[in-house]
Parts: structure tokens; C-alpha cells; sequence
């Protein structure tokens, strides 16, 4: 029996248990003292590849060893994963985790690693909103009547995401679960072009991350509903959290930084050190915020691992809850 919303609140409330680290210990004088790959699942010049080539730019300068960017797009995410599930620990391999990786972790039964086994968090990067945006001329101008028009016109309303599984999917399959609201979802292959049907009307509703979608709301092509996260959004400060008016309702996405199982817990707290290091940098503090996008708090690498698990428990449940599939 699938859980009821109430159930569901209660569940993602819950603390998740933390498996223990598979660190294994062993020197690693002078780290790094060759080139380190930082590979993305994501396309060249999306978000998530930006904000790894910010970072990698900083650690290359203060490691004194080249960290190369290397885009790994395909299969939401899962071919990067596997990749560097697969490297050597040995610090020369990296990911670029995000929330993508926590969702996959339930969604997909079958796939070539366990994310929670075989990648090892090892600093929290940043964390974006997501805005609920509609068309200019699509009748609700509030959650509410959002609403009501959605309960009145079930299966009427195209949502659009930038692939089956990413945040963008996730963040309206919540709004549909806990709203009890029936809405097609439409995914396509990235934001670009599930924002230009977007604005086309082709689709009447996306919940995208705020990098692409402030451009689109501040240009007065979209309208702003409402904002993912708990608190105001201080390039939107009129558009009102999601969770007003839908009780118990926050998503995000976030980035940061993962390697193979068996790193060394030195190699892993050098590369903690640094990021965390990198985020109290005014320079960078404004890049992310260019970037719609907010430093996550400073953790070692344990809080960060909770933070993670965290995640992939919460999204486990709504996974379960509305059996949402792959494809």
C-alpha cells in the first residue's frame, strides 16, 4: 500500500542511518603530485560543469597540480557515477556529486554501483532553488489558484523537466504528490529546450533550478509561482516558498564533490580542506551567486556523508510513494 502524504512527511523526517566510511588509511605523502580528473555526469556548460570548472580552477592553484574538468553526460548522470565507481581510491579520480546521484540511487533497481557503497562524500560545493514557473498567459497568478485550476482540470496540465529522474522531475512529482494535483510530465533532453516550449505554451508549468530559470522570470517571459526552499529567494524576494501553501513541501539541488570507495581519509580531508577553503572566498561566493546558487554549509566529510544520505532517503520515499519510474 503506497503511503499516504501524512505518512510521507513523517517518513522524510525521519533521520537516515549513515553506513560507515569505507575509508581505508594509508600515507599519501605530497597529494596530489600528478593531474586530477573531476568528472561530471552533466553537459559542457550546464551548471553543474561551471561550478566544478570555479572549483577546479582554485584547487589547481592551491594544490599545485592540475584538476581537469571532463563532462560524462548520459544515462541522467549514471555513466559518470559508474565511471569513477570503478576508478582507483586513490584521490585522481573525482565526481561531481549532485542531487541527480541521490535520486538515481532509488529510482533505477538496476545499475552498475551503489551509490551510497561505492562513492565517498567528500565536501558539499553549493545549493540552488528551484522556481515554479508558468507561462505569461497561463490563468494562475498564485499557488492557489494554481491549485484549484490544476484539481479542476486533471491531466491538463503539460509540467516539463530536464530529464526524467533530475531535480526538475523530482521537485513537481513532489508538488503533485503532497498538492494532490494530476499533471503530465513531459521531460526533456536538458533546460534549454524544455524552457523554450516553456515559453512556446507548448508546456504550462516547470519547476526549474533558479540558474536558468531567473534569466527567464526577471526577463518577464515567465511567471514565478513560487520558490523551492523555505526561506525567499533574494533575487526573487515577491515570489513566496512553495511550502506556504503546500504544508511540508522543500526541494533543492545541490552540488559536491565524491570519490571512489577506498580513498584515503588523508586525500579526502586535503580536498575537504581546500573546498571548504574555496567557499569563503569573496570571488567565489559571488560566481555561485551568479549562478543563483548558495554555499552549502562548511562539513567534514561525515556531516557531509549524513547530508547525502540524507537526501537519498527522501527521495527514496517519495520514489516509493508515487512510483515514480525511469522511463
Amino acid at each position: 500500500m503506497k503511503p499516504t502524504r501524512r505518512r510521507f512527511l513523517t517518513l522524510a523526517g525521519a533521520t537516515a542511518l549513515i553506513p560507515a566510511a569505507p575509508y581505508v588509511v594509508r600515507a599519501q605523502a605530497g597529494y596530489p603530485n600528478r593531474p586530477v580528473r573531476w568528472i561530471v555526469g552533466q553537459a559542457a556548460g550546464s551548471s553543474s560543469d561551471i561550478t566544478a570548472r570555479l572549483i577546479a580552477q582554485w584547487l589547481s592553484e592551491k594544490l599545485g597540480q592540475q584538476f581537469v574538468v571532463e563532462t560524462r553526460p548520459g544515462a541522467t548522470g549514471n555513466i559518470a557515477t559508474e565511471f569513477v565507481a570503478r576508478a582507483p581510491g586513490d584521490g585522481y579520480t573525482l565526481l561531481l556529486m549532485n542531487a541527480q546521484n541521490t535520486i538515481n540511487a532509488t529510482l533505477y533497481d538496476k545499475l552498475g554501483f551503489d551509490f551510497l557503497r561505492d562513492i565517498v562524500p567528500v565536501a558539499g560545493v553549493n545549493r540552488v532553488a528551484l522556481v515554479m514557473e508558468v507561462t505569461s498567459m497561463f490563468p494562475a497568478k498564485t499557488i492557489p489558484e494554481f491549485i484549484t485550476y490544476a484539481k479542476a482540470n486533471p491531466g491538463k496540465i503539460n509540467m516539463a523537466s530536464a530529464g526524467i529522474g533530475g531535480p526538475q522531475h523530482a521537485a513537481g512529482e513532489l508538488f503533485k504528490f503532497l498538492a494532490g494535483v494530476d499533471m503530465v510530465h513531459v521531460p526533456y533532453r536538458g533546460s534549454t529546450p524544455a524552457i523554450t516550449d516553456l515559453i512556446a505554451g507548448q508546456v504550462q508549468v516547470m519547476f526549474d533550478v533558479s540558474p536558468t530559470a531567473l534569466p527567464q522570470v526577471t526577463g518577464g517571459k515567465l511567471r514565478a509561482l513560487g520558490v523551492s526552499t523555505t526561506g525567499r529567494l533574494p533575487a526573487l524576494p515577491d515570489v513566496p516558498p512553495i511550502g506556504d501553501f503546500v504544508p511540508g513541501y522543500e526541494a533543492s539541488a545541490w552540488i559536491g564533490v565524491g570519490a571512489p570507495k577506498d580513498t584515503p581519509q588523508e586525500v579526502i580531508a586535503v580536498l575537504n580542506k581546500q573546498v571548504n577553503a574555496a567557499l569563503l572566498d569573496p570571488t567565489i561566493q559571488k560566481r555561485l551567486a551568479d549562478l543563483g546558487a548558495t554555499p552549502l554549509p562548511q562539513m567534514p566529510p561525515a556531516a557531509f556523508a549524513k547530508y547525502v544520505a540524507d537526501d537519498v532517503a527522501k527521495w527514496a520515499k517519495l520514489i516509493k510513494a508515487t512510483g515514480m519510474k525511469p522511463g
